[in-house]
């Protein structure tokens, strides 16, 4: 697995979330590298869920996606173009959304929706001010405002 995504270009990133599948397999594996826990009773038994990648606790019977409490929760994009687009903001911080929109082919305004969110989770990690390009995997992960 690849560990730092500011490194490889954009066809490597294409290639590498090439559909949905992967995209969510990434994310449920780096969101439970550490092991399942259940955000409701905190029990760590699970099952699978009844959508792709998701875990449902054996005790409460709750089920969390793979996406929730990450970046990508309700995001209303196709998860390999938040993917990209999540990229390309990492591997180039004042990138436009203009430029994003050129590049993903997705309407200027949701570019711009998508990387003001990335940038925020940027910011409240403080990861700007210490290092220009920031890990994808760790924006991935950045925690939501409730």
């Amino acid at each position: 697995m690849l560990t730092i995504f500011g490194k490889i270009s954009v066809p490597q990133i294409r290639d590498f979330f090439s559909d949905e599948e992967k995209c969510l397999a990434f994310v449920a594996d780096e969101k439970w590298k550490d092991g399942y826990v259940c955000r409701k009773c905190g029990h760590n038994n699970y099952c699978k869920g009844k959508t792709p990648h998701s875990r449902r606790c054996t005790r409460c019977k709750t089920e969390e996606s793979a996406t929730s409490h990450t970046i990508f929760h309700r995001c209303r994009i196709n998860l390999t173009d938040a993917f990209r687009i999540a990229h390309l903001v990492c591997s180039k911080p004042n990138i436009s959304s203009t430029e994003l929109s050129k590049q993903v082919n997705i309407r200027q305004m949701t570019c711009w929706k998508f990387k003001k969110k990335i940038s925020q989770c940027i910011e409240d990690r403080n990861d700007m001010s210490e290092i220009k390009k920031v890990r994808l995997k760790e924006i991935i992960l950045g925690s939501r405002k409730k």
